[in-house]
């Protein structure tokens, strides 16, 4: 039996035994107005179950299709936006950083610093990220299996990570026909490295290569959604948005803010089930 730990993510607990946990918002910070919609009805949703709730959004998609795909405000921006949120909804936030030189910055307004699935082998990105004494959040690259994320957390904890925390998510497997496929199996694998496991619900939907524009299959969220709980994740990663279909980014994969209300009730009672 693996002795899995337990870490805080500002007021936001994540291990066994504990309620699951909620990461969510727009996938880029598109404006004020439309992080407040989301964070503050996710956060409602939360509270009235009882799980914890880490507001999310990008200041910067640098892994686009396109040189003019929508990128997000930048660095210094962003992170006014996000400290705005932060204080106006208690909770605590999270964003993607894709350069060393932006972990610093970054972890003054920041609870949880997240590492991009194709970025998560970079050793002075995951040294710069452990060196603010912030949580870190992985996301596994469809390229690695999910042992060879030890490597990974061996970087972490080899450049001061441990003592904060350190967290790891799976957004779909590998490439498979013409879209990722999840491996649940593997998801288990994950869970035996001993830290808490989110599982991204969005990006595993997405179709890579559809176009200039990611393509997505949001309807399997709520499907994988429950594959994950049942299989024992301690937190969720839902990108959701009031509009989709006008969102800057992820259009095709985000989830309705009113189907991810409506989904959150569901998968709290099954977690409670396989948690028994």
């Amino acid at each position: 039996m693996v002795n899995m730990r337990t870490i805080s993510i500002g007021s936001v607990q994540v291990g066994p035994g504990r309620p699951f946990v909620l990461i969510g918002g727009p996938c880029v910070a598109e404006s004020l107005d439309v992080c407040l919609e989301v964070g503050e009805a996710l956060k409602r949703c939360c509270d009235a179950l009882g799980v914890g709730y880490i507001f999310k959004t990008s200041f910067d998609k640098a892994n686009r299709s396109t040189i003019s795909s929508g990128r997000g405000p930048g660095l210094e921006k962003g992170l006014e936006l996000l400290a705005d949120v932060r204080g106006k909804l208690a909770v605590p936030v999270t964003t993607d950083i894709h350069e060393s030189s932006q972990a610093a910055s970054a972890a003054q307004v920041i609870d949880l610093l997240q590492i991009p699935a194709f970025l998560c082998r970079q050793t002075d990105l995951l040294t710069a990220a452990a060196e603010t004494g912030k949580p870190i959040n992985v996301k596994k690259g469809q390229f690695l299996s999910p042992k060879e994320m030890q490597f990974v957390v061996d970087k972490l904890i080899q450049s001061g990570g441990q003592e904060a925390g350190i967290m790891l998510t799976e957004r779909g497997s590998f490439f498979g026909y013409h879209r990722l496929v999840n491996d649940f199996a593997g998801v288990g694998d994950l869970l035996d490295l001993g830290w808490p496991v989110c599982f991204d619900v969005t990006h595993s939907t997405q179709r890579p290569g559809a176009g200039a524009t990611t393509g997505g299959n949001p309807q399997r969220a709520p499907l994988l959604a429950r594959c994950a709980v049942a299989t024992g994740v301690q937190a969720l990663f839902i990108e959701t948005h009031p509009h989709p279909q006008v969102a800057l980014s992820d259009a095709a994969a985000m989830l309705p803010l009113e189907v991810t209300l409506e989904l959150l009730p569901r998968l709290v009672k099954l977690h409670q089930v396989a948690s028994s």
